[in-house]
């Protein structure tokens, strides 16, 4: 997609999700809400769900699109290369990245980002796959970071 126009569709978005933030305080119903608009308007995106850490395992909590692994193996993938850098991992190719994991063959793209809590505590990783080569670049990178600032605004 067009930057210009994935951008002016992130921008939309963005509004719309901050209307409906001001209907919910509860940060599961706002993440849930992000993954579903994400999920449904951004035409490229295959997969859509957060990850969380729980007794230092790394788990599917909600997410929309095929069936998700429940578990990532401990310091594997894309998932957990967010989670040991706390930095947005932007993956063009995932043949390119060793050790990725698989849960769904169809996937070709996938861009990660770390999720934190109001108190800046790491909590897991919003994670987005496509099933279409360099689907993803620094314009998903920066909006889904803007949006992700909106679960506990």
């Amino acid at each position: 997609m067009d930057t210009n126009k994935k951008q002016g569709r992130y921008d939309r978005i963005y509004q719309q999700l901050s209307k409906l933030m001001g209907t919910c305080e509860n940060p599961e119903s706002r993440m849930n809400t992000i993954i579903a608009v994400l999920h449904h308007k951004m035409d490229y995106f295959f997969w859509t769900g957060f990850y969380f850490l729980n007794n230092g395992n790394l788990q599917v909590k909600m997410y929309q699109g095929p069936v998700a692994c429940m578990q990532l193996a401990k310091d594997t993938g894309v998932c957990w290369e967010g989670i040991n850098t706390q930095k947005p991992v932007l993956v063009k190719n995932v043949e390119d990245f060793p050790g990725h994991i698989a849960c769904d063959g169809r996937s070709n793209s996938e861009v990660v980002l770390p999720f934190f809590d109001k108190n800046n505590q790491l909590l897991g990783v919003l994670d987005v796959d496509s099933d279409q080569v360099e689907a993803f670049d620094e314009t998903d990178v920066e909006n889904l970071q803007r949006i992700l600032q909106l679960v506990y605004a």
